[in-house]
């Protein structure tokens, strides 16, 4: 082996892999550079843990020859048989090294051993990718080579692993700062505050569509379910309107008990409004199916839902407001106020979606006339709009 070329492999991940932007970029190189230096690499495998709701980790495949195979699992796999088994639940579990040379009897507990053996792998071992803090990632190694790794190879591997670990580190930090803005803060929020926008009265203005919805009944469903319950009847019923939202370019920026705040920016220098409030309208079509369609059992009953949204296209502030060292990321302005107000007369009609006079001028969707309505605070009146596909119902609280 070319113990130089290996230490420079090491002195490169240590510097930041910079010829490499990208992760998979950086497994492709650093594994081709070590089978030039002479490391008999066959299959190589990086499986990262992530701070996120919905995935556990995201792995990396590296072969001779090919791209790098990227991919995530949920947290399921956790109890899943297959990882039961896996040497590397022995790695994430107790940080320690697991190998499986294929003509050790022993090795046939890892049923992982008989893919290996099939694709003419000789050796196997999983090394803990051990953070500076926390539970430690984990790598798996093989070689086709004749009697499996030789002991210099492994500890050729071994070093590899230290540099590696410390660039996972930092570029799995790096990620979860994004993916928890992106969860708790939405993604345009989140691009602000990573790039340094975190001081009180950091604000910009913007034009944006605005929505506005929340549960009807909520208050009467709190009091007669556990609180246990509510909670999973509130996920399930913002499932119904977050993806509608997201898919139709929108992001939501707030959740306030039933209530969610979203909004719909409009692009400034192409002027787009009218295709905005078009995606918009067709979300809130979306998640008005969604939330008909919810259905949640309670012993002998079956609970359904209802909500209203309302809709309003207007000029808000975006930014950061607080106290202290608490801050939030939201919007303000008195677009948000009148969206607010339209939303609670949305209720008193007893319709679903209800829209702003600028709003339905702009947006072509089959509006009524509701009528002229005082909106609290505000000087003028305001004529509301609603679907000529919704007949009112009862008003609900």
């Amino acid at each position: 082996m070319d113990m130089s070329a290996l230490r420079e492999i090491n002195e490169w991940m240590i510097d930041g892999a910079r010829s490499a932007p990208t992760p998979a970029q950086m497994m492709a190189e650093s594994c081709e550079r070590a089978v030039r230096a002479g490391l008999p690499l066959w299959r190589v495998g990086v499986f990262v843990r992530t701070l996120h709701p919905e995935i556990y980790g995201r792995h990396f495949f590296w072969k001779p020859g090919g791209e790098v195979e990227v991919g995530s699992v949920a947290h399921d796999i956790l109890d899943s048989p297959e990882f039961a088994v896996s040497p590397l639940s022995i790695v994430f579990k107790q940080g320690v090294e697991v190998r499986a040379r294929l003509d050790d009897p022993a090795s046939t507990r890892f049923p992982v051993v008989q893919d290996l053996q099939a694709e003419g792998v000789t050796d196997y071992i999983a090394l803990p990718l051990i953070n500076t803090d926390g539970p430690p990632n984990a790598s798996s190694w093989t070689t086709k080579q004749p009697g499996g790794f030789t002991e210099e190879q492994l500890n050729a591997i071994r070093s590899i692993t230290v540099p590696l670990a410390r660039y996972i580190e930092i570029v799995t930090l790096r990620r979860t700062a994004t993916l928890l803005l992106d969860t708790y803060v939405g993604n345009r929020a989140g691009e602000r505050i990573l790039g340094g926008q975190i001081r009180r009265g950091h604000a910009d203005t913007m034009d944006a569509a605005i929505w506005l919805s929340d549960l009807r009944g909520f208050t009467a469903l709190s009091d007669r379910l556990p609180a246990e319950t509510v909670v999973e009847i509130l996920n399930l019923y913002f499932d119904c309107q977050v993806a509608a939202i997201r898919d139709q370019g929108g992001e939501v920026l707030k959740f306030m008990g039933d209530g969610l705040l979203a909004v719909f920016p409009v692009d400034e220098y192409v002027g787009d409004e009218a295709q905005v409030c078009s995606r918009v309208l067709e979300a809130a079509r979306a998640s008005r199916a969604g939330v008909a369609a919810l259905q949640f059992p309670n012993g002998e009953a079956v609970e359904r839902f209802r909500f209203g949204v309302a809709l309003h296209l207007g000029r808000v502030l975006y930014g950061n407001i607080g106290g202290g060292n608490r801050l939030d990321f939201t919007c303000i302005g008195p677009a948000v106020n009148l969206a607010a107000r339209l939303e609670k007369i949305a209720g008193k009609l007893g319709r679903t979606v209800v829209a702003s006079e600028r709003f339905a001028g702009i947006c072509e969707g089959g509006w009524s006339d509701l009528g002229e309505f005082p909106i609290a605070g505000f000087a003028k009146a305001e004529r509301v709009y609603g679907l000529h596909d919704e007949a009112p119902r009862a008003a609900a609280g």
